[in-house]
């Protein structure tokens, strides 16, 4: 829990229909739309929020991460705000990669430096505070891996009970990470569809309530803060492109929302970043669309890659995402499996950190698109690094390191292979 901010009060309204655009109350639980089964999104009185929400008084919030952005978020009462630290992540120039990639101007998210290493926290973090706020009291959810540790994270902290399902071949970590903070684990022989599917079964019979990617209101309220902190990290403007790797897509939903918010309150103007959503060819239900000129993506069959976070074969709120692409002026992008786990190696030794293979595929396709011509040199591109690599097997190409016997040590033949390699 955090203090207070004076004067910071959410300025929640009503919930509305992405597709549908029906108008219902805020304070109660709800899932997806009743009209039409897809996403709802919170609005708020903006002009309300602009009396408190300037860029003089975020300069004098020093602390609460994202929940610096009160007015903008759902949670009525401050007592009610389960603060792990989220939020403030750094925004990093990347001079050595960006230059390998001929893109001098590449920035990147640190979102791996969220509790549980990575930007499910954001998401968790929001949408657990809120449900508690309305009287959840136990939560289910899918997942790849990494925002099951964060539901579990979350839902520690608020004192709820959690089950989580992930596909069996989930990173041990993730698993351990779940257990370790007492939520209930469930290993489903499929992919994350089929750990959805069974989700929503559980949820009603063991009343739970489902957080799952977009089929709640408040997860979106909680990625859409980086959309925030960019454009207060970058002085009250926005990038030229932000690349971003895309599953269920939160995060783009999120920021294109916040962009419009923030212009609503007068703290940007109405340029916007080109946006990209960056996919695996194993499994690009999005880039498929896209190409296509279609409005919703149908399920991806057989999806394979080893980046899980972007092993989505189908998102509920996909036409959020396309619609975001087409009035960036943005694009899809589905890079081959081999180029992820090349480029982690390649980003770690060009000083980028150990990040995970959904950022690895982001900073692939950040080299496709200006091959193709799409982003231009001068451009200042922001890749979001979603999270930490140590939480996921490591690539199949690292090198086997000497093993040495400090009682039968020969210093200038290990000098000597040294030297080689």
């Amino acid at each position: 829990m955090i203090a207070a901010v004076e004067g910071a009060v959410s300025t929640l309204t009503h919930l509305e229909g992405a597709l549908s655009g029906e108008r219902y109350p805020a304070d109660r639980l709800m899932g997806l739309d009743p009209a039409d089964d897809r996403p709802l999104l919170a609005r708020y009185d903006l002009e309300k929020a602009a009396e408190t929400l300037t860029a003089a008084s975020l300069a004098e919030r020093r602390t609460g991460g994202l929940w610096r952005w009160a007015e903008l978020l759902p949670v009525r009462n401050p007592n009610h705000m389960i603060y792990l630290g989220e939020g403030n992540t750094p925004l990093l120039g990347q001079p050595r990669l960006g230059e390998a990639l001929g893109l001098p101007r590449l920035l990147t998210k640190a979102e791996g430096l969220n509790p549980t290493g990575s930007f499910k926290a954001r998401g968790m973090a929001v949408a657990v505070s809120r449900a508690v706020e309305l009287g959840a009291t136990s939560f289910i959810a899918p997942s790849a891996g990494n925002a099951a540790g964060a539901l579990a994270a979350y839902g520690a902290a608020a004192g709820a009970q959690v089950t989580v399902l992930t596909p069996v071949d989930a990173a041990p970590v993730n698993r351990q990470e779940v257990l370790a903070m007492g939520a209930r684990l469930i290993l489903v022989r499929g992919l994350i569809s089929d750990c959805g599917k069974i989700s929503t079964a559980l949820a009603q019979r063991i009343g739970a309530f489902d957080v799952s990617t977009l089929k709640e209101p408040y997860r979106v309220e909680g990625k859409k803060t980086m959309g925030f902190e960019l454009a207060e990290r970058l002085d009250w403007r926005l990038p030229d492109v932000i690349v971003y790797p895309t599953g269920g897509g939160t995060g783009l939903v999120g920021m294109w929302k916040a962009f419009d918010e923030l212009e609503a309150l007068g703290l940007i103007g109405a340029q916007r970043p080109r946006m990209v959503s960056v996919q695996s060819e194993g499994c690009a239900p999005i880039v498929r669309a896209f190409e296509a000129g279609e409005r919703f993506a149908e399920p991806w069959q057989n999806a394979r890659t080893r980046a899980s976070g972007i092993r989505v074969p189908s998102a509920v709120g996909d036409f959020l995402i396309l619609d975001a692409l087409r009035e960036s002026r943005g694009t899809a992008v589905a890079v081959p499996e081999d180029a992820i786990s090349e480029m982690q190696t390649f980003a770690g030794r060009m000083g980028a950190g150990y990040v995970s293979p959904e950022s690895a595929a982001a900073l692939a396709a950040v080299s496709l698109v200006h091959e193709r011509g799409e982003v231009e040199s001068h451009e200042e591109v922001v890749v979001f690094d979603c999270g930490i690599g140590q939480k996921y097997p490591p690539p199949q190409d690292l090198p086997e390191p000497p093993v040495v016997d400090p009682d039968d040590l020969d210093v200038d033949a290990l000098a000597s292979g040294l030297r080689q390699t």
